[in-house]
């Protein structure tokens, strides 16, 4: 059990960068973390932007526009074409609910990937201070 666990410690940091790479490391650290929130902000908005379509759709429908309306002018919507876009703004929300939750899960890989970001840059610092000292 003990060269197991030594052979997938090894493993682990073999797939670090060299002490040397820290500021690069950094810099490539930033540069992802950066993107993914932007993919984020984006599928944030696009979540929203569906919900609106699926509001609009419904008050559209079953507004003065509807085939109860009273009024003499406008559209005037079958039952039909009211059952539609309400079975259309249905399918909206429950595309932007499940949207939201790819969002969630998505935030939460995001939050997982800048802790374990984080714990690699204090072990790269840990090994070069350790390099440091057996220097001198």
């Amino acid at each position: 059990m003990e060269q197991e666990s030594s052979s997938l410690r090894d493993r682990l940091l073999g797939r670090l960068p060299q002490p040397e790479n820290i500021a690069a490391f950094r810099e490539e650290t930033a540069s992802l973390l950066a993107k993914h929130e932007k993919a984020l902000a984006t599928e944030y908005w696009t979540n929203q932007l569906i919900a609106l379509c699926a509001v609009a759709l419904l008050l559209f429908a079953n507004s003065i526009w509807g085939p109860n309306a009273n009024s003499t002018w406008g559209l005037k919507l079958t039952k039909t074409t009211t059952i539609t876009c309400d079975v259309m703004a249905g399918v909206l929300f429950f595309l932007s609910i499940l949207n939201g939750l790819q969002q969630f899960i998505y935030r939460n890989q995001v939050k997982l990937l800048k802790e374990v970001k984080q714990v690699q840059l204090q072990v790269l610092e840990l090994q070069a201070s350790l390099q440091k000292g057996e220097g001198r």
